[in-house]
């Protein structure tokens, strides 16, 4: 057992390797993602004893876990039931222009990500628009690219769109109905300013209405059907680009009426958030349709290992006090994390060096209030759109533009991705309170 100080520089140590594996996305030399270096550095902790196991457990917030593992349950039933892509499909048959179907697809993926989670529906969504935009001959990276930032941008709206808002609305006890309103303005201008930069900054000129038709969509099924012709893995990452589920009815409005339910529950009662989530994905787990294993198949286990190993890793650092002392350091320089405009560069940098889950651990303890916790949902979401690496649904449509023969690289989406974020985060400081 080591001493106290060397107990400390030993936390201190596995603390570094652990953002060092989140800022490279794992360790050189060992298979090891982000949620395995979190893992085996709660381990480490553990081990050297900075924390007991206990200690371990109660420095978990069990309400974020229980919520995010709810919405995943949530989020894969509207997958299996062909809804996401099923909406995508209706919204590319509508004879738009190019700027009003960009519009749609930017509606569309924001509202449904302020619900369930933005990566579900990059993955639903991403493989439609570009081979829409394939058969109707126009270039397909403004609708891509806009497609993830959109999809980024309207899970900043509710404390369900995404884990990070979870975790925020967790910990700080945030009023869902009064973080809505607020947010709502700033995610709106966002969007608007979204929009206007795919027509007329971001795609080489102002667009213009489309020229032909499309040929007609495939059906929600992708050449699959009901009675099993095609075999659905839940191990995989996604369905591939020609590879969906059938639509649902009845399973879609299952998970519609739940989804609703929970909303309602959340902008008028006081039943706690985790407890609401939980039952409601109880209710979706009882189904004749759809075995437990497939739905649970689509839950993000790897993502809750990453959630419980910063937990604990992040406890210990604390443990040590050179968290403390070094925020008491910044202020003595003037830089206080209490104070919006250092809260939003910091939340930034932070967000883009090491993904914004673990920059919202790191910043978390250190802000109070319900203002404060507004402006870090929203910095540490829309923030994500700055880097291709700043948020894994920039990954996802990336990878399946890829499939699909379309390449979107960190220059490309930099063109995009830049400026937008600089200017969705001066709409949020110019349209929230200062906390």
């Amino acid at each position: 057992m080591l001493d106290h100080s060397g107990l400390d520089w030993g936390v201190v140590a596995v603390f570094v390797l652990v953002y060092l594996g989140m800022i490279l996305g794992g360790l050189p030399r060992v298979k090891l993602n982000r949620s395995g270096v979190a893992l085996l550095g709660a381990i480490a902790v553990i081990g050297l004893g900075a924390v007991s196991v206990e200690d371990a457990a109660r420095s978990v917030d069990l309400p974020t876990i229980l919520l995010l593992f709810s919405f995943m349950v949530l989020s894969a039933q509207m997958r299996l039931g062909g809804f996401y892509t099923a909406v995508t499909q209706r919204v590319a048959a509508l004879a738009l222009g190019r700027p009003a179907f960009l519009g749609a697809i930017i509606l569309v993926a924001a509202a449904l990500s302020a619900v369930f989670s933005n990566d579900i529906i990059c993955l639903a969504m991403t493989p439609v628009v570009a081979r829409l935009c394939q058969q109707r001959r126009v270039d397909p990276v403004p609708f891509l690219v806009g497609l993830a930032c959109a999809a980024n941008i309207g899970s900043a709206a509710t404390l369900i769109g995404n884990p990070q808002n979870m975790l925020i609305g967790s910990v700080l006890q945030l009023p869902f109905g009064a973080y809505v309103r607020q947010a709502a303005l700033p995610v709106l201008g966002s969007l608007a300013v979204l929009w206007g930069w795919l027509v007329w900054g971001g795609c080489g000129g102002p667009l213009r209405p489309f020229e032909d038709q499309p040929p007609p969509l495939p059906s929600p099924g992708g050449g699959g059907s009901k009675t099993g012709t095609h075999t659905f893995d839940p191990s995989d990452s996604g369905f591939g680009p020609m590879q969906t589920p059938p639509f649902d009815a009845w399973q879609t409005a299952k998970g519609l009426t739940v989804a609703l339910a929970l909303l309602v529950v959340f902008l008028f009662t006081d039943w706690p958030r985790e407890v609401a989530a939980l039952v409601g994905a109880g209710v979706l787990l009882l189904s004749r349709r759809f075995h437990s294993s497939h739905v649970m198949g689509f839950v993000d286990w790897e993502l809750l290992v990453l959630f419980m190993g910063l937990f604990v890793v992040n406890h210990a650092f604390a443990a040590t006090g050179l968290a403390t002392q070094a925020v008491a350091a910044m202020a003595t320089h003037g830089v206080h994390l209490g104070e919006p405009g250092s809260l939003l560069l910091i939340g930034t940098g932070l967000s883009n060096l090491v993904s914004n889950v673990p920059a919202v651990m790191l910043l978390l303890p250190h802000v109070q209030g319900f203002e404060a916790g507004l402006l870090l949902a929203l910095v540490s979401t829309l923030a994500g759109n700055l880097l291709l690496v700043g948020s894994i649904a920039n990954l996802i449509v990336a990878d399946l533009a890829a499939r699909s023969g379309v390449l979107i690289d960190w220059r490309t989406h930099a063109r995009i991705g830049v400026p937008v974020t600089l200017l969705t985060l001066a709409v949020v400081w110019v349209t929230l309170p200062a906390p």
